[in-house]
């Protein structure tokens, strides 16, 4: 089990480190690239070709035109998670490029700039087949849930937040 994360810019890696930070507290090995749909297709075509042979889920990242995630969709049968970036008009243009995908060639899409939840959903589909995965996903999940409930306790006894 190996995720990819692929960015179209080397100025989209703070997202990708976002997805990789989470993907690392699952003890998951992914690896990050920077291939742009626009100024490197024939090695975006390479790696969406060959992407099956190392990894299980691919994260593509893209601001602007967007095209990143649908191209890397379109040419293998791996899940895709597309993050829309917020390159431009608030990431709104992303959205759209993103979830407005042609029937046959499905990306998940994650709200802007949620590099997170996407290697959240990236965990997701690996824990399907992966109890220990899943495990982990469910002590994950305690943790944010003890999180709040700890925070409406200090709330309560009026402790700033």
């Amino acid at each position: 089990m190996k995720v990819a994360i692929v960015v179209g810019s080397s100025s989209d890696l703070e997202h990708a480190r976002q997805a990789s930070d989470t993907l690392r507290i699952f003890e998951l090995a992914h690896e990050i690239f920077i291939l742009s749909a626009h100024r490197t297709p024939l090695e975006v075509m390479d790696f969406a070709k060959n992407a099956e042979k190392e990894f299980s889920v691919i994260i593509a990242m893209a601001g602007k035109a967007a095209h990143l995630p649908g191209v890397i969709a379109s040419m293998t049968s791996l899940p895709v998670i597309g993050v829309p970036l917020s390159a431009s008009i608030s990431g709104i243009d992303s959205l759209f490029s993103i979830v407005q995908m042609p029937d046959g060639i499905p990306v998940a899409t994650m709200g802007v700039d949620s590099a997170k939840n996407a290697a959240l959903f990236a965990v997701e589909i690996l824990s399907l087949n992966n109890s220990k995965l899943r495990e982990k996903l469910k002590e994950y999940r305690e943790d944010l849930r003890r999180g709040v409930l700890q925070k409406n306790e200090d709330l309560k006894r009026g402790e700033p937040q």
